[in-house]
C-alpha cells in the first residue's frame, strides 16, 4: 500500500476534525467562495471544509487518499442533504487522475496536500485544475513554529525512527520561499503567490490529556510515534510530553474544554 494512504487510513481524522469544524467554516468564508462557484477540497478529510463550501451554494468536489475519510465525507454530505452538491472521492494529490483541466473557480488544502510526498507535482496538479483567474487556497503547518502541531509533530518525531532517504518534510509547505519555488515550477510568478501568517482554533469538548488520548488513538502520525515509543520502553514519557504541550497551549478556562490556536501559512495563488 501506499505509504501515505496506510497513514492516513490507520487511525481516524475524523475524531479530531471534529475539533476543527468553526475553523473550517472560517476558511471557507475568508476563501471568498460564493453560489454556483466549482471548489475542489484537496486532502479533504471528512470535509472540514468541503461541506460549509457546500452549503454556501457551490459546487464542491472533496479528494483525499484515505477510504475511510472519503466514506465519511460521503456520510456526512448525505445527512446535511448536500449529496447532490458535495461528493467525494479518494484520490491523491500528487496525480489527479480524472479531473480535466481548468475545472475549478477554488482549489482549497488546507492541512492536506502538504503531507503528499511529491510537492512540485502538488503544485503542478493544483494548478492544472484551476481555471483562468480561479484561486488556490492553502493552509500548511510551519516548521519551528512554537504553537501546538508544530509541536506535536516535532516531538512525535523525536520518538520515531528516522525518514527514509529521500523524505521531504511536509512542514516544508509551510516555508514561504519553498511555496513560491513549487508554484513558480508550475507557471505561476511570485507576484501572484501571496503569504502570510493566520490562525486555526482546536476546540475540543474535553480537557486536554484527553485531547492528547484522541490523537494517539486515531491521529497517524501520533499512533506511530507512541506505537515508537511503546517498543522502546517510553510511551508515558510521550504522553507526559505532549500533555505538558497541550495544558501549556489551552486557552480555555472551562477544565473540560480545551481552545488552543494554532499558527499556520495562509498560501494564496492567483491563477492567470
Amino acid at each position: 500500500m501506499n505509504p501515505n494512504k496506510a497513514l492516513w487510513e490507520k487511525g481516524d481524522f475524523g475524531r479530531i476534525a471534529v475539533s476543527m469544524r468553526e475553523s473550517g467554516e472560517d476558511v471557507v468564508r475568508q476563501a471568498a467562495i460564493t453560489r454556483g462557484m466549482k471548489v475542489l477540497d484537496l486532502g479533504c478529510g471528512d470535509g472540514t471544509t468541503a461541506i460549509p463550501a457546500a452549503k454556501l451554494g457551490a459546487d464542491v468536489l472533496g479528494v483525499d487518499i484515505a477510504s475511510n475519510l472519503v466514506a465519511a465525507g460521503n456520510r456526512r454530505a448525505a445527512q446535511a442533504g448536500l449529496a447532490a452538491t458535495c461528493r467525494f472521492l479518494e484520490g491523491d494529490a500528487c496525480r489527479l487522475d480524472g479531473i480535466e483541466n481548468k475545472s475549478f473557480d477554488r482549489v482549497v488544502s488546507m492541512f492536506g496536500a502538504m503531507f503528499a510526498p511529491r510537492p512540485l507535482d502538488v503544485a503542478r496538479e493544483m494548478v492544472r485544475v484551476t481555471r483562468p483567474g480561479g484561486r488556490i487556497v492553502m493552509g500548511n503547518w510551519i516548521p519551528d513554529d512554537p504553537t501546538l502541531v508544530a509541536q506535536l509533530l516535532k516531538i512525535s518525531t523525536s520518538y520515531t525512527p528516522p525518514p527514509p532517504a529521500g523524505f521531504v518534510s511536509p512542514m516544508a509547505w509551510g516555508v514561504p520561499n519553498n511555496v513560491i519555488e513549487r508554484f513558480g515550477a508550475a507557471g505561476i510568478a511570485w507576484e501572484g503567490i501571496s503569504c502570510e501568517r493566520d490562525t486555526y482554533v482546536f476546540d475540543f469538548p474535553g480537557p486536554p490529556a484527553a485531547f492528547v488520548d484522541t490523537f494517539a488513538q486515531f491521529y497517524g502520525p501520533t499512533m506511530n510515534a507512541f506505537e515508537a515509543a511503546a517498543r522502546d520502553g517510553r510511551a508515558q514519557a510521550l504522553r507526559d510530553e505532549l500533555v505538558q504541550l497541550f495544558e501549556g497551549q489551552n486557552r480555555s478556562r472551562d477544565p473540560d474544554t480545551t481552545l488552543i490556536p494554532a499558527t499556520f501559512l495562509r498560501v494564496t495563488v492567483d491563477v492567470g
